[in-house]
C-alpha cells in the first residue's frame, strides 16, 4: 500500500502545509486540542526552516558546479596547445613528458616474420575442384594461425613434375581462414596440383615454406 506522505520534498511542503491548515481549523470536528497539534507545529517549524535552505543549497551547488565546469573548460583549453608544443618539440625528451605526466607516445613493437609453417591437406571431392586445409606446425590439433600471421600465401603448379624450386610456382591467394577451395580449368582435369604454403605477417613478411601438399584433379 502507497504511504499517505509524498516522498519527494516539493510534494510533501504542499502536504504539510495542507494537514496542519485543516486540523487547525477543525480542531473540534476532528476531536482534537491545541496541545494534540503542538508536537506537530513544533516539528513543522524547524521544517520551514531547513527546507528552504536546502533548496538555496541545491541551487547553490548547481551554480558552483557549472562555475567549476567552465573553469576546467577553459583551462584545459590552454593547456592543451602547450601541449601539443611539448609534444612536438624535439628537445623534450620522454622522461620529461613522463615527468609532466602527458603521453608518452610507444613505437609499436615489429611483429616479425612467422617461424613455423603450414601443414597442408587437400580434399578432392568435386570434379576440377580441391578444398584445402590449413593448420599450424606447431599446433596441428587447432585451427589457430601462429600469433603474429595474418594468414597463408598459397602458391601452385599445375602439370605431371612438381616444381623445381619458387620459380616454377604461381601465385594463387593469401587466405585468413582454412579452408580454401581452389577450381580448375576443364584442361587441368586428371592433372597433379602441387601446392606450398607459408603464412605471411600484416606486413608483408613470410615464414618458411611448409611441406609440398599434392593431389590429382577430379576430371
Amino acid at each position: 500500500m502507497a504511504d499517505y506522505i509524498p516522498g519527494p520534498d516539493a510534494n510533501f511542503q504542499a502536504w504539510q502545509s495542507n494537514f496542519v491548515t485543516y486540523a487547525n481549523a477543525n480542531l473540534a470536528a476532528l476531536g482534537l486540542t491545541a496541545a494534540d497539534m503542538a508536537p506537530v507545529t513544533a516539528a513543522q517549524s524547524t521544517w520551514a526552516t531547513a527546507f528552504p535552505a536546502h533548496v538555496a543549497a541545491v541551487a547553490a551547488a548547481k551554480a558552483a558546479k557549472q562555475t567549476k565546469d567552465e573553469a576546467r573548460a577553459a583551462y584545459v583549453a590552454v593547456i592543451r596547445p602547450l601541449v601539443r608544443r611539448l609534444q612536438a618539440a624535439p628537445q623534450v625528451s620522454d622522461a620529461e613528458r613522463a615527468a609532466l605526466g602527458i603521453t608518452v607516445r610507444q613505437e609499436p613493437s615489429p611483429i616479425g616474420a612467422p617461424t613455423t609453417s603450414p601443414i597442408c591437406t587437400i580434399e578432392c571431392g568435386a570434379r576440377l575442384q580441391q578444398t584445402l586445409r590449413f593448420v599450424d606446425s606447431a599446433t596441428p590439433t587447432r585451427k589457430a594461425k601462429p600469433q603474429g600471421a595474418i594468414g597463408v600465401e598459397i602458391w601452385n603448379k599445375v602439370g605431371n613434375a612438381p616444381p623445381a624450386g619458387e620459380a616454377d610456382l604461381r601465385f594463387v591467394a593469401v587466405d585468413t581462414n582454412s579452408p580454401y577451395v581452389m577450381n580448375f580449368d576443364s584442361t587441368d582435369g586428371g592433372k597433379t596440383n602441387y601446392v606450398w604454403m607459408r603464412w605471411v605477417s600484416p606486413t608483408g613478411e613470410r615464414g618458411p615454406w611448409g611441406e609440398q601438399a599434392q593431389a590429382t584433379i577430379a576430371a
